[in-house]
Formats: C-alpha cells, sequence, structure tokens
C-alpha cells in the first residue's frame, strides 16, 4: 500500500519537467575530465589517402654520394648508388653504346700496309684518312662495299666510268689521280686514331706534294683538314672558318719558295725546283658509309664542283698536247 501512496503522491509528468532536463545535456563546451589525462587523452586522426594535404615543410633529404650523381660511372659502364635497385634502373635508362677508343697500332699489325698511288703531272692528289680494314686486307683503296668514293668520283665527272678498287694503282696513269693517306698504318675507324699521329702525318703529306706537284690536293674528310689547319696555324679550326670546297691560295699545300727545299729532303736524295705555288686545297666529304653528317645529294653536289673542274682542265690539257 506504500508504494500505491507513493504512486499517487508523486506528480505526473509534464512538458515542463522534460525541460528541466535540458541543464544536464551536453552543451558542446568541452568535455568534463581529469586534469591529469587531459593530454593523454588528444587524439588527431590521420588524414586519408584522398584528403588534401597541407603545406608543411619537407624533412631534409640526406646528399647523395658522390659516385652516384648524375649517373657516374664506376669503370665498367654501370652507375654506382647507395641504392642497388636505383643503381640498377637508372643504369638501363642510360646505357648507350660506347664511342671506340684509340687503338695503337700493334692491334693491326697484322695487316699489310698499303702503297700509294702516285706519279708525274697529276691533276688531282686525293688524301685520305687511312686504310680501313676491308681495304688493308684487299690491298686495294676505298675497297669496303659502303664506301662510296670510287661512285662519286664517277657521278662527279673526275672519272668517265665507274672504276673498280682494283684500278687504284693505274689511277696515276689512267686519269692522272692520285691515292694517298694521312695516316698509313690500318684501323677500324678514325676513332682509333689519335690526333698526335694525324698531325705528324701532316708534314708527310706536305712532302709528297712538293715531290709529286698535283694541281690540286682534295681532302677526303673534314677530320683530315682539322689536322692540316692545326698544324698549319698552329691552333684548331673554329666553325666559321671551316667550308667545304675550294680554299684561298694561301692554304696552298707543298709550296717551295725561292730558298728551295729543305736541309733534311736533300739529305734523303730528294730533288726537285725551287719557286713552286703549290697545289690548290679542295675539301671534298668523306666517303665513308658510317659518314652520315651530310645528305647523299649534299656530298654530290660538293664532289661536283671539283667534278666540273677535273673535267674543263682535262680537257684543256688534251687540246694543249693536240697544239704541240
Amino acid at each position: 500500500m506504500a508504494s500505491e501512496t507513493t504512486e499517487e503522491t508523486r506528480p505526473p509528468p509534464s512538458f515542463k519537467g522534460r525541460l528541466q532536463l535540458e541543464s544536464f545535456m551536453y552543451n558542446g563546451s568541452g568535455l568534463r575530465r581529469s586534469p591529469r589525462l587531459s593530454g593523454a587523452l588528444s587524439y588527431s586522426a590521420p588524414p586519408t589517402p584522398s584528403a588534401a594535404q597541407p603545406n608543411l615543410p619537407s624533412k631534409r633529404k640526406e646528399p647523395p654520394s658522390r659516385n652516384s650523381q648524375d649517373g657516374a660511372s664506376d669503370g665498367d659502364g654501370n652507375g654506382t648508388s647507395s641504392s642497388s635497385s636505383a643503381s640498377n634502373s637508372q643504369a638501363k635508362r642510360k646505357r648507350v653504346r660506347q664511342p671506340s677508343s684509340y687503338a695503337p697500332p700493334s692491334t693491326y699489325a697484322h695487316l699489310p700496309p698499303l702503297p700509294d698511288s702516285l706519279g708525274p703531272n697529276l691533276l688531282v692528289l686525293f688524301v685520305g684518312l687511312n686504310p680501313g680494314i676491308e681495304t688493308a686486307r684487299s690491298g686495294h683503296a676505298y675497297a669496303h662495299p659502303t664506301n662510296l668514293f670510287w661512285r662519286l668520283l664517277y657521278s662527279s665527272g673526275v672519272t668517265p666510268r665507274l672504276c673498280s678498287p682494283t684500278e687504284d694503282r693505274q689511277m696515276p696513269a689512267l686519269y692522272s689521280l692520285g691515292l694517298t693517306n694521312i695516316v698509313s698504318r690500318p684501323s677500324r675507324n678514325g676513332a682509333e686514331l689519335s690526333k698526335q699521329e694525324m698531325d705528324a702525318g701532316v708534314d708527310i703529306l706536305e712532302k709528297k706534294t712538293r715531290i709529286w706537284r698535283p694541281e690540286v690536293v682534295c681532302i677526303v674528310g673534314k677530320s683530315i683538314w682539322e689536322s692540316i689547319w692545326r698544324v698549319k696555324h698552329g691552333k684548331a679550326i673554329k666553325p666559321a672558318e671551316f667550308r667545304y670546297g675550294w680554299q684561298d691560295e694561301t692554304e696552298n699545300m707543298g709550296v717551295v719558295g725561292p730558298q728551295g727545299q729543305k736541309e733534311e729532303e736533300k739529305e734523303e736524295g730528294v730533288e726537285y725546283s725551287p719557286d713552286w705555288k703549290g697545289a690548290r686545297v679542295f675539301v671534298a666529304t668523306s666517303t665513308s658509309g658510317l659518314a652520315a653528317t651530310l645528305k647523299p645529294k649534299e656530298k654530290e653536289a660538293i664532289w661536283k664542283e671539283l667534278g666540273d673542274w677535273v673535267v674543263k682542265r682535262r680537257a684543256e690539257r688534251v687540246a694543249a698536247a693536240d697544239r704541240s
């Protein structure tokens, strides 16, 4: 009965009573926690990968080692770095063909030397770089199938027909054309020669020109003319100074002054008369199949300039012979 009395005396619920509960609700002013735990309970969730990241200062990176900078080589052509996987991937990306390096004369000492094709009254003396492997093996000038020398002689008009490498010894007698090289030893390519031996060949070339006195010396390749210029002028030729075709008379080769020939040449038993203005110089393109700087049409145009002169000069010689 006591419980019934209590139920009867308790005031009935009302809307006002519900409003009084608001004083006990969380109003967002902060959690009520112990000061001792306030620092330990603070926590912020890590950002999700898709969330935008604020501009935070990046951590200082360790500098790379000296061997790994710019993909430096360790001597075997492989990049060296602190990470082997990064090194391997970098080596694959930067793997390129290494250029050929200098090869001493002993490398191809088993190959026979290539003799010059020289004679009197030459219209043109052609000066090549040096014999290639195929040329040295065959014993004939410009013998490699990809070399354009004999084809350019014909297409330019220097020779009236297409000649074969096996006719190289007959060129002085047939068409008053001579053949020699600035370096006599064979090699696989020009990169296996040194500048020193190319420069040393200039004096030998000058002597051959003084002895045989061709009307024109044709330099077959830019690098040969660069060596000749370097020796004659004591410095490298500038890009603005180089040009294919006829050179100034001041660049004539084999010039003999009024004083006559050099004493060392007299001692070698070589004799020739003084006062010769030298041979004119014509710089032609390389005929090697590896030389791709100029297009075929550009090469043909340069060689045609020499061919036109040869055709005209050969006709003048024939006319002079007929008159005599």
